[in-house]
């Protein structure tokens, strides 16, 4: 594959971006890409595998990664609170980029959220691809739940035709969940 920049050496780097769900994927030679600013990732490919600060700070710049600015005493709270286990700080974790011990976790979990959020551009749970046969089973047990949620609502505005409508469809569905998604109609 020939550099899309240039189009004379091989594209050794390939970018891929999410931005607002479009998939953008470009092929470059090492030269063009550092020569790019909006692609540029200034990644040593013959270093040592990257670490999360430094995959994240090309991303993001400074760690910062919150998504509003905490006020003074949220942010003296950070500061403060370390690890029981390792005796890690949030700072020291925004600066390294990956946590000491699973103690880390616990402690700082009130934090991970905004940084997942702002790490996957807003998206707070899995959106990529799943093998079909899973997929399938995920999305009838989405459904599933999706269905459970609006009888609910139907049965608090007294909509008791349309729940029961709902929960024939759920049974229906769960019954095709038990057999691995495949589909029951027998003709």
């Amino acid at each position: 594959m020939i550099c899309e920049n240039c189009k004379q050496r091989p594209a050794t780097i390939t970018v891929t971006q999410m931005k607002n769900g479009k998939k953008t994927t470009r092929h470059f030679c090492e030269v063009c890409n550092k020569q790019l600013d909006s692609f540029h990732l200034n990644l040593d490919f013959n270093a040592d595998p990257i670490s999360m600060h430094k995959l994240f700070s090309n991303w993001f710049g400074t760690p910062s990664w919150s998504v509003s600015a905490p006020n003074v005493n949220e942010q003296k709270t950070q500061e403060q609170e370390n690890c029981p286990e390792c005796g890690m700080t949030y700072h020291q974790f925004l600066n390294e980029g990956k946590f000491n011990c699973p103690g880390c976790y616990e402690t700082f979990k009130e934090q991970l959220p905004q940084v997942l959020k702002r790490l996957h551009n807003g998206a707070v749970e899995h959106v990529g691809k799943v093998p079909g046969s899973i997929n399938e089973l995920y999305q009838l047990k989405r459904q599933i739940e999706a269905i459970r949620l609006d009888m609910k609502v139907a049965i608090e505005e007294e909509r008791f035709e349309d729940a029961a409508a709902m929960r024939d469809n759920v049974r229906s569905l769960e019954k095709k969940l038990q057999v691995g998604g495949e589909s029951q109609d027998e003709h």
